[in-house]
């Protein structure tokens, strides 16, 4: 394998491994949006709040963390390979500044919206479940639609990037390859 080819699988990983990660957190919100949420919609209120901190923990895991950081690390990586590819880096930096958006959006909304509801405590015990409820459910809820759409949105970007990159790198037929031997390739 020559150093270009080399250089040019390894752009396509970090690309490739950018967009996993980035579909990966996207569907998870996307699940939280169309399902997770509405189902504890129907919940009781000191179900609903047992539920979230319960998974406010759990989700506090290095599965979750690799596809979390890993999309905004992948995505930085990404752009900075292609820095002197017109063509694909416009679109990588667009998803990387989508992305960070809701990477910022999880940081400073989301996550003390978990805090205040973890620190509730035991849903037994809270005097009004009902308030600690209403003052996370709504604003979790329409702040995770929002990180759901900007991770889809980045992923769209990545992928676009992903195909200008096929065009950038065209595969060489092995035999037009100039070391094949064939007449053809002289």
């Amino acid at each position: 394998m020559t150093t270009s080819q080399a250089h040019r699988t390894l752009h396509h990983l970090v690309l490739g491994g950018a967009a996993v990660t980035t579909g990966l957190v996207a569907g998870t919100f996307y699940a939280f949006s169309c399902a997770v949420m509405p189902a504890l919609g129907r919940s009781g209120d000191r179900t609903f709040i047992e539920v979230m901190q319960n998974i406010n923990d759990v989700i506090e895991n290095p599965v979750f963390f690799a596809g979390f950081f890993g999309a905004l690390l992948l995505t930085a990586a990404a752009a900075w390979q292609q820095r002197r590819s017109p063509g694909p880096r416009g679109w990588l930096l667009a998803a990387f500044a989508v992305y960070a958006v809701a990477f910022l959006l999880t940081s400073g909304v989301s996550v003390p919206l978990n805090d205040e509801l973890a620190r509730a405590g035991n849903p037994a015990r809270i005097a009004d479940p009902a308030a600690v409820r209403d003052r996370f459910e709504d604003a979790w809820v329409a702040w995770n639609a929002v990180r759901a759409v900007l991770c889809t949105a980045a992923l769209a970007l990545l992928l676009r990037a992903f195909r200008l990159m096929g065009r950038q790198f065209p595969q060489e037929s092995a035999y037009l390859a100039s070391d094949a031997g064939s007449r053809a390739s002289r």
